[in-house]
């Protein structure tokens, strides 16, 4: 994990490779979870009968959206900023999904840091995000993540 002593030394590191996260499994009880919690039940998340018949990867997939919200997961083992209060999700851009991530797959993330901004008494940070597939060239989503950080 990176750890920045304050607002200012993490605005410093723009254009920088903030850090990787360990692998993480998503198995079919995580991929099940989500589909419960969010009522997408499509048969290609949870049927694995039917995905090991119909589907090209012979498995059920992970909801993009799924994996695009473990961000919030892998985050928070990257990077650290000890100078702030509190930190807000403002948004996101350009949220891509090249790439199907088979139940079974292990993820991480890779975050970079693009820009950091002065506004409204904090600071507006733009991290970079590739969310990749262990084995597989192509990444499972790419993302910009805007978080507003407030001393």
């Amino acid at each position: 994990m990176r750890v920045f002593k304050s607002i200012d030394d993490l605005a410093a590191a723009v254009g920088q490779e903030i850090g990787v996260s360990e692998w993480l499994l998503v198995d079919q009880a995580r991929v099940n979870a989500f589909a419960e919690a969010t009522g997408d039940t499509q048969w290609i998340h949870v049927d694995a009968e039917r995905a090991t018949r119909e589907l090209p990867s012979k498995n059920t997939i992970a909801h993009g959206f799924l994996t695009l919200s473990l961000i919030g997961y892998f985050l928070p083992s990257i990077v650290r900023c000890e100078g702030a209060s509190r930190q807000l999700n403002y948004g996101l851009n350009k949220v891509r999904f090249p790439n199907i991530v088979p139940t079974g797959s292990k993820l991480r993330l890779r975050a970079k840091l693009l820009e950091a901004e002065k506004r409204a008494g904090g600071t507006q940070f733009v991290y970079g995000y590739t969310i990749e597939i262990e084995g597989a060239e192509r990444p499972a989503c790419t993302a910009e993540h805007i978080v507003l950080t407030y001393p």
